[in-house]
């Protein structure tokens, strides 16, 4: 459909019934007509960029939430995660050359010219220009088609909140390459590790597969890492709007600036006691084989290490319990494990603040506030992502989000606390 046909079709409401099933509300809820203004505002976008009247199509890739497994799968543990109503949209128009342009609001535009951007190069190593090259290359590797195209993309999965958004645009530069030139057979978990692919080789940045994995999947998931390069993926048919709960992150702000050392800090300790166990990451270890070389972990390794390898393996046996408890529409069941996920995150993992500036606890704040505020409501909260500065997640009743939200942006600034929903559907062409 060109440009013109579809920014009318957008305007007279033709999209609502797909605008509303994506964000998960009915046709006639109030935050229709903003979803339509987004859409049209990204046509005209488009437009503006790369002239009217062209031939386009629409994609959207979700961010996502870490619902439990936290800092587990690094040592090929285990993870609850969910795709959510934030997103990155994409207005697509194909090329019959080689050249893809992707202009992304807010930034300057990447052009990638893919039959010359086809290895790792490190001077455009941390560039988004990296991450279309590699995601190409990813697809050829595996045999798929790849060819030109014109994308103007617009993104509300917030940088640096932990809801991933790097991790979308990965999945929506694929998403793009699948329906353009592949019939959109390429598959979620394809999509997700070539992704991956992308940000380990071409953008320098190495991470595991969770991120890429709920963004391109849809709705609630657990993965098992166990065998990193052939995940375990599952679908969780469970839905919260069906019991009446809200998803609330709320982002506390704080500097991210220096917490390098404190993200590696984790992954590390974690290392240095599997290894010391003779293995290379913990996932093998047992609770048994902890207690029994304590002595030697703490005096080898240190206190904090012990107490994060402890924090994975409970995390690591807590996430099929909660898959359980989300198979059996069991509410006070998935409840019950996010409190203990967060409650071992804090005390243990301890990654709710960094020790180099104890005067700045964000997140410790907004727990204490979230406690006070939900105890005896049948909900939960916990810690969100890989913390130290940043995010907190909450669910709760949908009669007391109102009530929450204002009380969490009164103290962290206006907008701060963000009331979403789960996402039944991952990376897909919305036209």
């Amino acid at each position: 459909m060109n440009s013109s046909e579809l920014k009318t079709l957008i305007r007279s409401g033709g999209l609502d019934g797909k605008f509303a099933s994506l964000y998960e509300v009915s046709e006639n809820d109030e935050r229709v007509p903003a979803l339509r203004e987004r859409w049209y505002n990204a046509v005209l976008s488009f437009e503006r960029e790369f002239g009217e009247g062209r031939d386009v199509r629409l994609f959207s890739v979700p961010g996502r939430s870490e619902i439990s497994g936290n800092h587990t799968d690094h040592q090929h543990g285990r993870v609850i995660a969910a795709s959510i109503t934030l997103d990155c949209i994409a207005v697509v128009s194909a090329r019959d050359d080689s050249m893809v342009t992707v202009k992304s609001e807010g930034f300057a535009p990447d052009y990638v010219n893919i039959k010359k951007f086809t290895t790792p190069n490190p001077d455009r190593f941390f560039h988004s220009d990296a991450l279309v090259a590699g995601v190409v290359d990813g697809f050829r590797a595996n045999g798929y088609s790849v060819g030109g195209f014109d994308a103007y993309t617009t993104s509300n999965v917030l940088k640096g909140s932990g809801l991933s958004s790097s991790a979308a645009f990965e999945v929506m530069i694929g998403n793009i390459l699948s329906h353009l030139y592949n019939g959109g057979e390429v598959s979620s978990e394809q999509l997700a590790i070539i992704a991956r692919y992308a940000e380990n080789v071409f953008f320098s940045k190495p991470c595991g597969l969770m991120d890429q994995m709920a963004c391109a999947w849809g709705g609630l998931i657990t993965i098992d890492f166990e065998n990193p390069d052939a995940p375990v993926t599952e679908g969780l048919d469970f839905s919260l709007t069906k019991h009446g709960y809200s998803l609330c992150i709320t982002d506390t702000g704080g500097n991210h600036t220096d917490l390098n050392d404190d993200y590696a800090s984790v992954p590390a300790e974690m290392k240095s006691v599997a290894n010391l166990l003779g293995h290379d990451v913990l996932r093998p270890v047992t609770y048994e084989e902890l207690l029994s070389n304590a002595a030697e972990v703490r005096e080898k390794c240190g206190d904090r290490a012990l107490l994060r390898a402890i924090h994975f393996v409970a995390e690591n046996e807590r996430v099929p319990v909660i898959a359980n408890a989300l198979r059996r529409d069991d509410v006070d069941g998935f409840l019950a494990g996010i409190i203990a996920s967060g409650d071992s995150s804090f005390k243990y993992l301890q990654n709710v603040y960094t020790t180099k500036d104890t005067s700045e606890q964000g997140l410790s704040v907004a727990l204490a506030v979230t406690e006070r505020f939900l105890s005896g409501k049948r909900a939960a909260w916990r810690v969100h992502g890989g913390g130290f500065a940043g995010t907190i997640q909450a669910f709760l009743p949908n009669e007391y989000a109102a009530e929450y939200k204002a009380l969490m942006d009164g103290i962290f600034g206006a907008g701060k606390c963000m009331e979403l929903r789960i996402r039944s559907v991952g990376a897909t062409a919305v036209l």
